[in-house]
Protein backbone atom coordinates (compact mmCIF):
# COMPACT_ATOMS: atom_id res chain seq x y z
CA UNK A 1 0.00 0.00 0.00
CA UNK A 2 0.71 3.32 -0.97
CA UNK A 3 1.16 3.77 3.46
CA UNK A 4 3.85 1.73 3.61
CA UNK A 5 5.82 3.30 1.03
CA UNK A 6 5.50 6.64 2.37
CA UNK A 7 6.83 5.01 5.79
CA UNK A 8 9.17 3.75 3.84
CA UNK A 9 10.41 7.08 3.05
CA UNK A 10 10.12 8.05 6.56
CA UNK A 11 12.47 5.62 7.55
CA UNK A 12 15.06 7.01 4.88
CA UNK A 13 14.75 10.13 6.65
CA UNK A 14 15.55 9.09 10.07
CA UNK A 15 18.63 7.08 8.76
CA UNK A 16 17.15 3.41 8.34
CA UNK A 17 18.26 0.83 5.93
CA UNK A 18 15.95 0.11 2.93
CA UNK A 19 16.46 -1.69 0.39
CA UNK A 20 13.71 -0.64 -1.70
CA UNK A 21 15.79 2.93 -1.96
CA UNK A 22 18.93 3.92 -3.87
CA UNK A 23 20.72 7.51 -1.92
CA UNK A 24 17.82 8.45 -0.46
CA UNK A 25 15.40 8.54 -3.33
CA UNK A 26 12.35 6.44 -2.60
CA UNK A 27 11.07 3.51 -4.50
CA UNK A 28 6.95 3.74 -5.21
CA UNK A 29 4.81 1.76 -7.07
CA UNK A 30 1.63 1.70 -5.41
CA UNK A 31 -2.69 2.74 -6.86
CA UNK A 32 -3.77 5.34 -5.45
CA UNK A 33 -7.02 6.86 -4.89
CA UNK A 34 -9.02 3.63 -4.18
CA UNK A 35 -7.56 2.10 -7.11
CA UNK A 36 -8.03 5.10 -9.35
CA UNK A 37 -4.73 6.15 -10.69
CA UNK A 38 -0.60 4.71 -10.23
CA UNK A 39 2.61 6.56 -9.10
CA UNK A 40 5.61 4.79 -9.85
CA UNK A 41 8.94 6.71 -8.59
CA UNK A 42 12.16 5.19 -9.17
CA UNK A 43 16.34 5.84 -9.25
CA UNK A 44 17.45 6.47 -12.60
CA UNK A 45 19.28 2.84 -12.19
CA UNK A 46 15.87 1.26 -12.20
CA UNK A 47 14.21 2.88 -15.16
CA UNK A 48 15.09 0.45 -17.76
CA UNK A 49 12.00 -2.11 -16.37
CA UNK A 50 9.92 0.85 -17.80
CA UNK A 51 10.74 0.55 -21.22
CA UNK A 52 9.03 -2.39 -21.22
CA UNK A 53 5.64 -0.70 -21.00
CA UNK A 54 4.94 0.95 -24.14
CA UNK A 55 6.95 2.68 -27.17
CA UNK A 56 5.93 6.31 -25.60
CA UNK A 57 7.94 5.36 -22.52
CA UNK A 58 10.56 4.14 -23.71
CA UNK A 59 11.21 7.03 -26.43
CA UNK A 60 10.58 9.14 -23.51
CA UNK A 61 13.54 7.35 -21.34
CA UNK A 62 15.76 7.67 -24.26
CA UNK A 63 15.91 11.55 -23.68
CA UNK A 64 15.49 11.37 -19.60
CA UNK A 65 19.03 9.49 -19.65
CA UNK A 66 21.26 12.73 -20.89
CA UNK A 67 18.44 15.12 -19.76
CA UNK A 68 19.96 17.51 -16.90
CA UNK A 69 18.20 20.41 -17.45
CA UNK A 70 14.63 22.45 -17.34
CA UNK A 71 12.53 20.77 -20.13
CA UNK A 72 8.61 20.05 -20.49
CA UNK A 73 6.59 18.83 -23.28
CA UNK A 74 2.74 18.17 -23.84
CA UNK A 75 1.94 15.30 -26.58
CA UNK A 76 -0.93 13.16 -27.53
CA UNK A 77 -0.85 9.60 -26.85
CA UNK A 78 -2.43 7.25 -30.03
CA UNK A 79 -5.80 6.61 -27.58
CA UNK A 80 -6.45 10.33 -27.70
CA UNK A 81 -5.52 11.61 -24.21
CA UNK A 82 -2.18 14.10 -23.42
CA UNK A 83 0.58 13.92 -22.10
CA UNK A 84 2.75 16.34 -19.79
CA UNK A 85 6.45 15.08 -19.78
CA UNK A 86 9.88 16.43 -18.77
CA UNK A 87 12.31 17.25 -16.43
CA UNK A 88 12.30 19.95 -13.09
CA UNK A 89 15.24 20.98 -11.28
CA UNK A 90 14.41 21.65 -7.71
CA UNK A 91 17.18 22.28 -5.91
CA UNK A 92 20.14 24.83 -6.63
CA UNK A 93 22.98 25.16 -4.56
CA UNK A 94 23.31 29.27 -4.10
CA UNK A 95 27.25 29.22 -4.58
CA UNK A 96 28.33 25.53 -7.17
CA UNK A 97 26.42 25.62 -10.06
CA UNK A 98 26.81 22.22 -10.61
CA UNK A 99 25.30 20.95 -7.40
CA UNK A 100 21.26 21.15 -7.87
CA UNK A 101 18.70 18.44 -7.64
CA UNK A 102 16.32 17.60 -10.90
CA UNK A 103 13.99 14.78 -11.24
CA UNK A 104 12.09 13.58 -14.56
CA UNK A 105 8.01 13.24 -14.26
CA UNK A 106 5.71 11.67 -17.09
CA UNK A 107 2.18 12.82 -16.42
CA UNK A 108 -1.29 11.14 -17.74
CA UNK A 109 -4.88 11.55 -16.10
CA UNK A 110 -4.53 7.84 -14.59
CA UNK A 111 -0.19 7.45 -14.43
CA UNK A 112 2.30 9.39 -12.67
CA UNK A 113 5.80 8.25 -13.42
CA UNK A 114 8.48 10.30 -11.69
CA UNK A 115 12.20 8.84 -11.76
CA UNK A 116 15.09 10.57 -9.05
CA UNK A 117 12.71 12.31 -6.84
CA UNK A 118 15.03 12.71 -3.57
CA UNK A 119 12.09 12.73 -0.59
CA UNK A 120 14.94 13.56 1.78
CA UNK A 121 15.55 17.19 -0.04
CA UNK A 122 12.22 18.27 1.16
CA UNK A 123 12.52 19.32 5.37
CA UNK A 124 9.45 21.13 5.53
CA UNK A 125 6.91 18.51 4.21
CA UNK A 126 5.15 15.95 6.23
CA UNK A 127 5.46 13.32 4.56
CA UNK A 128 2.26 11.64 6.91
CA UNK A 129 0.10 14.70 6.02
CA UNK A 130 0.79 13.69 2.49
CA UNK A 131 0.49 10.28 2.02
CA UNK A 132 -3.43 11.12 4.18
CA UNK A 133 -4.28 14.28 1.41
CA UNK A 134 -2.91 12.04 -1.80
CA UNK A 135 -5.19 9.23 -0.70
CA UNK A 136 -8.54 11.28 -1.44
CA UNK A 137 -7.17 12.54 -4.95
CA UNK A 138 -8.96 11.32 -8.13
CA UNK A 139 -6.40 11.36 -10.73
CA UNK A 140 -2.90 11.61 -11.26
CA UNK A 141 -3.20 15.25 -12.05
CA UNK A 142 -4.60 16.16 -8.95
CA UNK A 143 -1.76 14.06 -7.25
CA UNK A 144 1.30 15.80 -9.06
CA UNK A 145 -0.42 19.07 -8.34
CA UNK A 146 -1.14 17.88 -4.79
CA UNK A 147 3.25 17.30 -4.64
CA UNK A 148 4.00 20.57 -6.69
CA UNK A 149 1.92 22.56 -4.23
CA UNK A 150 3.88 20.87 -1.25
CA UNK A 151 7.26 21.48 -3.00
CA UNK A 152 5.82 25.29 -3.37
CA UNK A 153 5.63 25.34 0.21
CA UNK A 154 8.99 24.22 0.55
CA UNK A 155 10.55 27.12 -1.51
CA UNK A 156 8.70 29.49 0.49
CA UNK A 157 10.18 28.62 3.96
CA UNK A 158 13.13 28.88 2.14
CA UNK A 159 12.20 32.52 0.27
CA UNK A 160 11.21 33.85 3.84
CA UNK A 161 14.76 32.95 4.84
CA UNK A 162 15.84 34.99 2.29
CA UNK A 163 13.63 37.82 3.25
CA UNK A 164 15.43 38.06 6.69
CA UNK A 165 18.27 38.27 4.99
CA UNK A 166 17.49 41.03 2.70
CA UNK A 167 15.78 42.85 5.49
CA UNK A 168 19.24 42.74 7.68
CA UNK A 169 20.84 43.67 4.52
CA UNK A 170 18.72 46.90 4.19
CA UNK A 171 19.52 48.15 7.67
CA UNK A 172 23.03 47.53 7.15
CA UNK A 173 23.24 50.29 4.25
CA UNK A 174 22.91 52.90 7.02
CA UNK A 175 24.59 51.61 9.39
CA UNK A 176 28.03 51.12 7.09
CA UNK A 177 27.51 51.59 3.80
CA UNK A 178 30.76 50.75 2.19
CA UNK A 179 31.60 48.31 -0.64
CA UNK A 180 31.05 45.20 1.56
CA UNK A 181 28.12 45.94 1.78
CA UNK A 182 27.48 46.90 -2.34
CA UNK A 183 29.24 43.04 -2.15
CA UNK A 184 26.02 41.59 -0.44
CA UNK A 185 23.93 43.41 -2.62
CA UNK A 186 24.63 41.57 -5.46
CA UNK A 187 24.92 38.40 -3.78
CA UNK A 188 21.23 38.97 -2.52
CA UNK A 189 20.47 39.74 -5.76
CA UNK A 190 22.16 37.03 -7.67
CA UNK A 191 20.78 34.69 -4.71
CA UNK A 192 16.97 35.86 -6.19
CA UNK A 193 18.10 35.27 -9.86
CA UNK A 194 18.14 31.70 -9.05
CA UNK A 195 15.36 31.70 -7.13
CA UNK A 196 13.59 33.26 -10.19
CA UNK A 197 15.04 30.44 -12.01
CA UNK A 198 13.62 27.44 -10.47
CA UNK A 199 10.17 29.19 -10.11
CA UNK A 200 9.72 29.97 -13.85
CA UNK A 201 9.78 26.30 -14.99
CA UNK A 202 7.18 25.47 -12.15
CA UNK A 203 5.36 27.77 -13.08
CA UNK A 204 5.42 27.29 -16.98
CA UNK A 205 4.47 23.76 -15.48
CA UNK A 206 1.12 25.06 -14.39
CA UNK A 207 0.17 26.59 -17.17
CA UNK A 208 0.80 22.98 -19.17
CA UNK A 209 -1.18 21.54 -16.67
CA UNK A 210 -3.69 24.29 -17.48
CA UNK A 211 -3.58 23.79 -21.42
CA UNK A 212 -4.06 19.62 -21.02
CA UNK A 213 -7.44 21.22 -19.89
CA UNK A 214 -8.85 18.62 -17.41
CA UNK A 215 -11.79 20.54 -16.32
CA UNK A 216 -12.39 19.10 -13.16
CA UNK A 217 -8.92 19.50 -11.89
CA UNK A 218 -9.11 23.40 -12.69
CA UNK A 219 -11.53 23.69 -10.76
CA UNK A 220 -10.44 21.47 -7.86
CA UNK A 221 -8.78 23.12 -4.57
CA UNK A 222 -6.07 21.48 -5.13
CA UNK A 223 -5.07 23.16 -8.82
CA UNK A 224 -6.25 26.29 -6.68
CA UNK A 225 -4.04 26.28 -4.01
CA UNK A 226 -0.93 25.15 -6.02
CA UNK A 227 -1.77 28.26 -8.47
CA UNK A 228 -1.71 30.64 -5.31
CA UNK A 229 1.39 29.54 -4.22
CA UNK A 230 3.16 29.64 -7.18
CA UNK A 231 1.75 33.29 -7.48
CA UNK A 232 2.51 34.41 -4.29
CA UNK A 233 6.10 33.29 -4.55
CA UNK A 234 5.99 34.61 -7.93
CA UNK A 235 4.44 38.30 -6.27
CA UNK A 236 7.34 38.13 -3.32
CA UNK A 237 10.24 37.49 -5.75
CA UNK A 238 9.03 40.62 -8.06
CA UNK A 239 8.96 42.66 -4.30
CA UNK A 240 11.94 41.49 -3.32
CA UNK A 241 13.29 42.45 -6.73
CA UNK A 242 12.36 46.06 -6.73
CA UNK A 243 13.46 45.92 -3.01
CA UNK A 244 17.28 45.26 -4.19
CA UNK A 245 16.86 47.57 -7.49
CA UNK A 246 15.96 50.15 -5.03
CA UNK A 247 19.04 49.64 -2.26
CA UNK A 248 21.44 49.63 -5.69
CA UNK A 249 19.78 53.08 -6.65
CA UNK A 250 20.12 54.66 -3.06
CA UNK A 251 23.89 52.95 -3.65
CA UNK A 252 24.70 54.52 -7.25
CA UNK A 253 23.42 57.70 -5.53
CA UNK A 254 25.08 57.73 -2.77
CA UNK A 255 28.62 56.89 -4.45
CA UNK A 256 27.93 59.75 -6.94
CA UNK A 257 27.33 61.84 -4.06
CA UNK A 258 30.77 61.06 -2.27
CA UNK A 259 32.99 60.88 -5.40
CA UNK A 260 31.69 64.71 -6.04
CA UNK A 261 32.46 65.38 -2.62
CA UNK A 262 35.55 64.13 -2.72
CA UNK A 263 36.36 66.20 -6.38
CA UNK A 264 34.80 69.57 -5.25
CA UNK A 265 37.62 68.63 -1.76
CA UNK A 266 40.11 68.23 -3.44
CA UNK A 267 39.95 71.24 -5.90
CA UNK A 268 39.49 73.50 -2.35
CA UNK A 269 42.66 72.35 -0.49
CA UNK A 270 44.45 72.58 -3.87
CA UNK A 271 42.72 76.09 -4.49
CA UNK A 272 43.14 77.36 -0.91
CA UNK A 273 46.84 75.95 -0.84
CA UNK A 274 47.66 77.60 -4.18
CA UNK A 275 49.11 81.04 -2.60
CA UNK A 276 51.81 79.06 -0.67
CA UNK A 277 52.82 77.15 -3.31
CA UNK A 278 53.00 80.27 -5.80
CA UNK A 279 55.38 82.05 -3.45
CA UNK A 280 57.37 79.25 -2.20
CA UNK A 281 57.96 78.54 -5.85
CA UNK A 282 59.36 82.25 -6.34
CA UNK A 283 61.34 82.44 -3.10
CA UNK A 284 63.22 78.81 -3.91
CA UNK A 285 64.37 80.08 -6.88
CA UNK A 286 68.54 80.56 -6.56
CA UNK A 287 68.53 83.84 -9.29
CA UNK A 288 71.78 85.85 -8.10
CA UNK A 289 69.82 88.79 -7.94
CA UNK A 290 66.54 88.68 -5.56
CA UNK A 291 65.95 91.85 -3.73
CA UNK A 292 63.81 90.20 -1.25
CA UNK A 293 66.99 88.08 0.29
CA UNK A 294 68.24 91.71 1.54
CA UNK A 295 65.05 92.63 3.26
CA UNK A 296 65.57 92.83 6.85
CA UNK A 297 62.08 91.41 7.77
CA UNK A 298 61.77 89.53 4.35
CA UNK A 299 61.19 85.85 6.44
CA UNK A 300 58.20 87.61 8.45
CA UNK A 301 57.43 89.22 6.40
CA UNK A 302 57.02 86.20 3.65
CA UNK A 303 54.87 84.27 6.63
CA UNK A 304 52.52 86.72 6.74
CA UNK A 305 52.03 87.62 3.21
CA UNK A 306 51.18 83.66 2.99
CA UNK A 307 48.68 83.37 6.22
CA UNK A 308 47.22 86.12 4.90
CA UNK A 309 46.31 85.35 1.23
CA UNK A 310 45.49 81.62 2.35
CA UNK A 311 42.82 82.95 4.91
CA UNK A 312 41.19 85.72 2.63
CA UNK A 313 41.17 83.29 -0.38
CA UNK A 314 39.03 80.37 1.78
CA UNK A 315 37.08 83.16 3.56
CA UNK A 316 36.21 83.71 -0.28
CA UNK A 317 35.20 80.39 -0.83
CA UNK A 318 33.23 79.79 2.75
CA UNK A 319 31.06 83.35 1.52
CA UNK A 320 30.29 82.21 -1.88
CA UNK A 321 29.53 79.01 -0.51
CA UNK A 322 31.41 76.45 -2.42
CA UNK A 323 33.06 74.83 0.95
CA UNK A 324 29.72 73.59 1.87
CA UNK A 325 29.98 70.91 4.27
CA UNK A 326 33.80 69.76 3.20
CA UNK A 327 35.33 70.19 6.00
CA UNK A 328 32.85 68.68 8.21
CA UNK A 329 33.45 65.53 9.57
CA UNK A 330 30.24 62.54 8.16
CA UNK A 331 27.79 62.52 11.24
CA UNK A 332 27.14 58.94 12.27
CA UNK A 333 24.07 56.99 10.63
CA UNK A 334 23.65 59.73 7.93
CA UNK A 335 23.85 58.76 3.93
CA UNK A 336 25.61 62.15 3.32
CA UNK A 337 26.34 64.29 5.81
Amino acid sequence: MLKHSVEVLLNERRGKNNKKSREGVGYLQEYIGGNKWRWKQVVMEDSQSLMEEDEALHSWLKQVHKNNKNCLRVDCLTNGGKVVKGSLIYKQNIDVEEEFKIFHFYLTTDRLITINLDFQEFKHINLETFYQRIEFTENAVDGFLLFLGELMNEMLVEIDQFEEALKQLIWNVRKRNGTGILEQVFKCRHELLIWKNLLIPINELKMAIDEINFQDNLKGEIFSCTCKRIERAMVLLDEYKREIDSIINLEEVISSHRGNEIMKTLTVMTTIFTPIMALGALWGMNFKHMPELDWKYGYILSIVLIVSSTFLLYAYLRVKGWTGDLLKGKKKGSFFR
